[in-house]
């Protein structure tokens, strides 16, 4: 599948839908992502992890540790209700602007 450009705003929208399926370590969340959007996105460690903290901070994730597939010790990331909430907000809030913009795109010259 062709490679898709993340927009922006939408990273945190993906980490929260991920984290919903499932208790995910870091790098579980970036495959999860990778997995759901069909390879069309791939999240780059650099910017994932800076989300995850300003998430958890926000009080969107909450975490624990744990063991990864590989026996390493890795921090893993759940939604709060608050995060769920927001998943759930933003959900809607990107189905309507989706909505908008496929519409206008299809409209055509008279």
């Amino acid at each position: 599948m062709p490679q898709a450009e993340l927009l922006p705003g939408t990273l945190d929208l993906l980490i929260l839908k991920a984290v919903s399926l499932g208790a995910q370590h870091g790098y579980g969340v970036l495959l999860r992502i990778e997995q759901i959007t069909g390879g069309a996105l791939t999240i780059e460690q650099g910017a994932l992890y800076p989300a995850l903290y300003r998430l958890e901070h926000q009080g969107l994730l909450d975490t624990h540790w744990g063991t990864s597939d590989n026996n390493r010790k890795a921090k893993f990331y759940s939604l709060t209700v608050a995060g769920r909430k927001r998943l759930e907000t933003e959900t809607h809030r990107w189905n309507l602007a989706a909505l908008a913009i496929n519409t206008a795109l299809g409209v055509e010259e008279v």
